[in-house]
């Protein structure tokens, strides 16, 4: 394996779109070996994704069920207790999860909500685990209080592509997610930056979310990449679903323009095989969300997890 220091020699929205052009089995080749070049291709990192704040939030994204906008059976509930964090976080590590992720559902964290995250983070930190939070927008100094806390990740995704992110969302707009990256970094946090894909984009709207993640300075150290799970009530619940095939290939090609950043196959799982599963770590998808549940839509179980680890001769990061 390479140096992880070296730089990142950077794909054109054009040398983006070749990719994707590739017969497969030259992409898969591709793929496999800059995975090789960067990482042991028998490693996957676990991580471990809750819910602190389910419900109710103010933003009107069409894939998402939390959404106040949406009739999806989600109801509002309050933050999760201290105690009940701390429990949830010591079952994933025991489970075998490397890192802990908040999520809140919420256009951006208030400060007393904040002060409620920040003593989260100092409890699931001093269990050992990595920490990673997703709590929407950010504002001057917020990302400062959780880096302070020790924080290790901020995850902020950018959905999809520009020209496609005014149909999915209109209560904010891709700027807001650009400025709250910039804070991020600023503050020396980790990046957890990646998008949904199947939401009826272009494949060329495809590329273009894969370029902008490349085109981030420095690239993401996490690049979540998500199969829409379509859920009643959601204005895209009725999205054609993307084809197997298809989505390999935008593992595929992430891995390639994001050569150095954990590639995580994330939303979207419950609803693959195991073979399609197989078929994107083979594309260089090297981390996965790992548990029962991810936010409000289901995960496969740890147990049909290991058995397919197993099979594959994958072990933990």
């Amino acid at each position: 394996m390479n140096d992880m220091t070296q730089p990142v020699a950077r794909l054109s929205m054009a040398g983006i779109e070749a990719l994707f052009a590739l017969p497969f089995a030259d992409l898969m080749y591709q793929a496999q070996n800059v995975h090789r070049d960067r990482f042991d291709p028998n490693k996957i990192q676990l991580s471990t994704l809750l819910s602190i704040k389910t419900g109710g939030c103010s933003e009107n994204c069409g894939y998402c069920p939390q959404s106040a906008h949406h009739d999806a059976g989600v109801d509002k509930q309050p933050m999760m207790k201290l105690d009940d964090v701390r429990a949830a976080a010591s079952a994933a590590r025991d489970a075998g999860a490397s890192r802990f992720c908040m999520g809140a559902a919420w256009r951006g964290p208030k400060p007393s909500d904040l002060e409620s995250v920040v003593e989260m983070v100092r409890e699931v930190k001093a269990l050992g685990l990595e920490t990673c939070a997703t709590l929407g927008m950010l504002k001057d100094g917020q990302a400062e209080q959780l880096k302070a806390a020790g924080l290790d990740y901020y995850n902020h995704n950018l959905d999809t592509a520009p020209d496609f992110y005014g149909d999915v969302i209109t209560t904010r707009d891709y700027q807001d997610r650009l400025d709250t990256l910039e804070r991020v970094r600023q503050a020396g946090l980790n990046v957890c930056c990646g998008g949904i894909v199947g939401m009826g984009e272009s494949r060329t709207q495809r590329a273009g979310l894969i370029a902008q993640l490349a085109a981030l300075d420095p690239q993401p150290e996490s690049v979540p990449i998500n199969l829409l799970v379509r859920v009643e009530g959601t204005p895209l619940a009725g999205a054609e679903a993307l084809e197997p095939l298809e989505f390999v290939r935008t593992i595929a090609v992430a891995r390639i323009a994001l050569p150095k950043s954990l590639v995580r196959l994330s939303a979207g799982r419950q609803q693959m095989s195991d073979v399609m599963q197989a078929l994107c770590f083979l594309a260089g998808a090297n981390s996965i969300f790992y548990g029962d549940k991810l936010l409000t839509t289901g995960n496969p179980e740890w147990e049909r997890d290991q058995r397919l680890f197993d099979a594959l001769g994958l072990t933990p990061l």
